[in-house]
Order: structure tokens, then sequence, then C-alpha cells
């Protein structure tokens, strides 16, 4: 069996070395964030807004950011460990960020240690779904609105919590709710509502993920002049919608084709993923 690899603290090593004790605190704690990035046509997709949302959100954490903690140096990073594992196509790239060990949930240190990980992935470029995403509500458990609700972090039980909804229902994804029953996001994406043209997404004081792809849409959208509204999304919001679709940083965006007792066409979506995939040439 060829031997895979990881990057921990900017060194090489086997995926079957240990590196992380059970002292870890992103193990006991969920004491950490991470970014899931795309790999693509040889380009590792927005790169910079990755690493510019990471390092504020250590500032959030009150983590301290190590100088050579760089866009230019991860990139490096990361193309070595593509070059390592022989990943010539596309890839998901995981950079997860931790507290170092000591402490209970007060911690001794704020240095951090950090891991990048590589995983090949079949398909090339962004690719629209072709059936439409059927979509419900996940309300069981709220997501409180506070100054790390739009964080990515190891704490991720609600997203546990629905994805198991998920599958008990047979969904294809759920939408998770604020303290205020709003809609703010899906289990692993930013949501956008398309009406008359207009399109219309939770605004970050309301909870959600401060995706990376949210931000690209948004830049396209202006780009292209197509007016953009950040608003609070209600049941009512989706059910008037024209359209609906989710955006992550791995699968670029996924349309929903049924929430509830509505269905949605995919227009809006089909021009996003050619502009995304216009962005990776």
């Amino acid at each position: 069996m060829l031997d895979s690899y990881c990057i921990y603290n900017g060194h090489l090593i086997s995926l079957y070395e240990p590196a992380i004790s059970f002292s870890n605190r992103a193990f006991r704690y969920g004491d950490s964030l991470f970014e899931s990035i795309r790999y693509t046509n040889g380009k590792i997709m927005f790169l910079a807004d990755h690493v510019k949302r990471i390092k504020l959100s250590m500032t959030t954490l009150r983590m301290n950011v190590p100088a050579e903690f760089t866009t230019g140096n991860i990139e490096s990073l990361i193309l070595h460990l593509l070059e390592q594992n022989n990943i010539k196509q596309d890839a998901r790239i995981r950079l997860t960020v931790f507290r170092n060990e000591g402490g209970f949930y007060t911690p001794d240190t704020n240095d951090i240690s950090f891991l990048i990980e590589t995983e090949a992935l079949e398909t090339t470029g962004y690719q629209l779904n072709q059936k439409g995403l059927w979509v419900d509500v996940y309300a069981e458990i709220k997501k409180q609105i506070n100054k790390i609700s739009n964080l990515k972090t190891g704490s991720a039980l609600l997203y546990v919590m629905a994805g198991i909804t998920k599958t008990s229902l047979k969904l294809d994804d759920c939408l998770l709710v604020n303290d205020n029953g709003n809609i703010i996001e899906s289990i692993s994406a930013n949501i956008f509502v398309v009406k008359n043209g207009t399109l219309y997404t939770s605004p970050i004081s309301d909870g959600c993920v401060d995706g990376v792809m949210r931000k690209q849409i948004l830049d396209i959208a202006a780009q292209n002049k197509i007016l953009t509204f950040e608003q609070t999304l209600t049941v009512h919001t989706l059910t008037n919608g024209d359209e609906v679709f989710l955006t992550n940083a791995i699968k670029g965006i996924q349309w929903v084709g049924q929430f509830k007792n509505k269905f949605y066409t995919n227009q809006k979506s089909v021009f996003f993923t050619e502009k995304l995939n216009a962005l990776a040439k």
C-alpha cells in the first residue's frame, strides 16, 4: 500500500504516524478551526480568502497567529502535499488549526498547531447537481447568535445532529434556524433565494457561517449587476422564491429542487456555476 501524507506544523508526515495526543484540545473541547478548500485545474481556489478568514477567526478565539501563517506559505505547503500524495486532478484540502494542549476549559497557552490534509475528488471542476436537492428545516436545536456563530469551528454537534436528522428523514440536506427561528444556512452551505432575478441571502448578523463561496457569489453578482440583498430569510421567503441554491467551497453550487410543497428551477444556479468554472481556468 502506498503511504499517504499530511502536513503537521509545516512538516510532512505519514498519515499513519501518531502526531496528536489524547490531550489535544481539538479532541477534548472542540478548540479548533478549519477550512475546506477546493483544488481544481491546477489552482487552489480562493486561498487568500480562506487564509484571511481563518486568521480573523483565530484572532476572535484569541489564538496567537504565527508570523509565517501567510497565504504564500500555506500555498507552498499545500502544493508540496498534493505532489507527495500524487494528486494530479481535483482535491479537497482541509486546513485545521487548534490551540496547543494544556489546561482544562481554560487553556495554558494560546499558541497553535496546524494540520493540512488532502483528498482526491472524482469530479473535475464545479459540477451542478442534475437532480435538485430535497430539503427541509431542522429546528430541534437552534443556532445561537453570538461572536463565534460565523466561524467554522470544530465544535460541530449542531451540524452532526442535523445530519442525523437528514439521514433519518431521507432528505438531501437540512436548513438550520437561529434563535429567532429564521433560516440561516444548511448543514454545510450558505443559502441563496432567487425571486424575480434578485438574490437574497441570510446576513452574517443572523448567525450563518461567513462562507468563502458565499463571498464569491456576492462578488460575481455585483460584477454582473445582479441585485442582491442580505436580509433575514423565513419559510415564507423560500416558498415565495423562484429558485433556491446552496453554496460551499468544495461543491460550489447545489440547487434545491423541493422545499416542503414548493418546487424550483435552476437558471441562476447554472449561471453562477459557469462563472465559477471560468474563475478556475
